[in-house]
Order: C-alpha cells, then sequence, then structure tokens
C-alpha cells in the first residue's frame, strides 16, 4: 500500500490512541504531523488536552500545537489557511501530511471547503437565540422548516444548535445553509486524501478515558486550571469548552474533592466521545474504519 503521494487523515474519538498511531504511520512513510483538534492549538493547556510531548517532537515533526494564547479566538477559517500553509510546506519537504485529531468540522472544512457565510451580526444571533428559548425547540423547529424548506431530513427536530444556525442563516441571508453548502468548492480533489478512522470498543475506550483523566490530575492539570482562572478569560471563549477546565474549577473552589472531579471529567470525556462517534457514523461514510486491534496489521501492509 503506497500512501506517500496522499494526504492522510487520522481521526477517532478521544482517548483512541490517534497521536500515537500518527507518529508511528510518520515514522514509516517519512512523514509530519498537523495538529486538527481545536483544543490542542492552546499553549497554555499541555495536560488537559493531552498535546503530544517534548519526546513526541522529537521523533516526528509535528504542526499547529500549542501556539495559540487561550485569550485569542480561533476559528475553522483560521485553522484551514494555516493547515493549507503547513500541507504545503511538508510536501514541498518531499515528506507526507499526516492530519489528526478529533474536531470533525477541521477535517470537513479540509475535504469538502469552506462554507463562507457572511458573518451575522451579534444582534441578530441573539434575537434568534432568544426566540428559540421563548418557543422552545419543537415549536422553533417547525417555524424553521416554514422558513427554509431545505433543511427537513438534513436536521433533526432535536439538535437545537443546527437549528439555530440555519434558521439565522435564512434570516439573514436570505439563503439556506444547504445553498450556501452546494456552492462551496474544496480546493483538493477527494482522491488525493486518505482517510483512517479508529474504532475502539466502547468499553474498553470507557477504561482508557478513566485512566487517562487520572493521571491528566497527577500531572499536573489543576495546575494549567490555577494558571487559566487567574486570567479571568470571558465566558464565550472558545478555550472554556476544554474537558475538566469548570470540574477542577469546582474542586477549588471546595464544591468537591478530588475523587468527585475525576468522576465527573471521565463522564464528560465518556460523553464528547460517543458525541464524536455518532458525527462520525453520519460525517464519514467515506473513511476507512480501522478497529483498534488492527492497527498494527495495517502498519505492516504498509
Amino acid at each position: 500500500m503506497d500512501l506517500t503521494s496522499k494526504i492522510i487523515l487520522i481521526s477517532g474519538p478521544t482517548a483512541s490512541g490517534k497521536s500515537n498511531f500518527a507518529i508511528k504511520l510518520a515514522k514509516k512513510i517519512n512523514g509530519e504531523i498537523i495538529n486538527a483538534d481545536s483544543m490542542q492549538v492552546y499553549k497554555e493547556f499541555h495536560i488537559l488536552t493531552t498535546r503530544p510531548n517534548h519526546k513526541d517532537y522529537q521523533k516526528i515533526r509535528h504542526h499547529l500545537y500549542g501556539f495559540l494564547n487561550v485569550t485569542k479566538k480561533f476559528s475553522t477559517g483560521e485553522w484551514l489557511k494555516l493547515c493549507e500553509q503547513k500541507i504545503k510546506e511538508i510536501q514541498s519537504r518531499n515528506k507526507v501530511a499526516i492530519i489528526v485529531g478529533g474536531t470533525g468540522l477541521y477535517f470537513k472544512a479540509l475535504t469538502d471547503g469552506l462554507v463562507k457565510i457572511p458573518t451575522i451580526p451579534l444582534t441578530t444571533r441573539n434575537k434568534i437565540r432568544n426566540l428559540q428559548k421563548k418557543l422552545g425547540q419543537k415549536k422553533f423547529y417547525l417555524k424553521l422548516l416554514k422558513l427554509d424548506p431545505k433543511i427537513k431530513d438534513k436536521i433533526v427536530e432535536t439538535d437545537t444548535q443546527r437549528s439555530i444556525r440555519a434558521y439565522e442563516v435564512k434570516y439573514y441571508t436570505k439563503k439556506s445553509l444547504y445553498d450556501w453548502f452546494e456552492n462551496t468548492k474544496p480546493k483538493y480533489q477527494g482522491n488525493l486524501f486518505f482517510k483512517i478512522y479508529i474504532e475502539y470498543p466502547r468499553a474498553e475506550l470507557i477504561k482508557r478515558i478513566t485512566y487517562r483523566s487520572e493521571q491528566m490530575l497527577k500531572k499536573g492539570a489543576i495546575n494549567e486550571v490555577k494558571k487559566f482562572l487567574k486570567l479571568k478569560i470571558k465566558r464565550d471563549n472558545s478555550s472554556n469548552k476544554i474537558i475538566g477546565i469548570s470540574e477542577i474549577k469546582e474542586h477549588l473552589q471546595n464544591k468537591s474533592d478530588l475523587k468527585e472531579a475525576h468522576e465527573k471529567i471521565s463522564i464528560k470525556t465518556r460523553q464528547y466521545a460517543k458525541r464524536q462517534s455518532t458525527w462520525a457514523r453520519g460525517q464519514m461514510l467515506s473513511w476507512n474504519k480501522i478497529n483498534s486491534k488492527d492497527l498494527q496489521k495495517f502498519l505492516k501492509k504498509i
């Protein structure tokens, strides 16, 4: 199997061993690794986001990890621009670009192109969010169907976030969200990508998540959160979405002990892994699904 002419994409649920597998693959095919995890871009969070460590960086060259201050906002569009630059640089060195992470939207932007919807004013967005709260999701969804019939069979009634997004796009731009999608062109041809999705047995993944959460707390995640809280970052900053911040904050405020914090982090991480898997089933139909037990067999075939 010759992968040297491809751009390799590696995804999978959190704690599935994507980073370690990417390093092994990079060694075999003379590759360099690009981050596709929206939380691993922040330099202040090394432990809590389980970024590759210094030894990993010595083995293989890594890009777009820990380069952004948590005070900065960072969009999918900004990531895509940087990623495309890194792919070009890596290929200019006659190496293979290996993109690894768990942020599905990053991969979708890379493979399908980025939808260039005009910026919707905050006042409009707040107005629609308030409308959704006032009506409730069921009535809001029916109102959305009347406003934009194209969303039928594409957004389920219970998907609050996507419903609000579809509503605000149609309301402000007068075009359906799916009209914007149809007019979006990807930069790369589909056959340039080789896509790998790592599947892990649910019970085994839960054990890995529990162990990893425990190790985070032992290795300094609490100090990372202490430093973060001193910065007084605004609530709407995406760095606040990092799993573990709110749970450790409660512990520091003596609202929970360390055992409870560990349990809450583990539960939230399991829930996130489940959402990742659900998203992948609907969005990553063309990906090569590889069971975690078969990763070594795959490496031997290359």
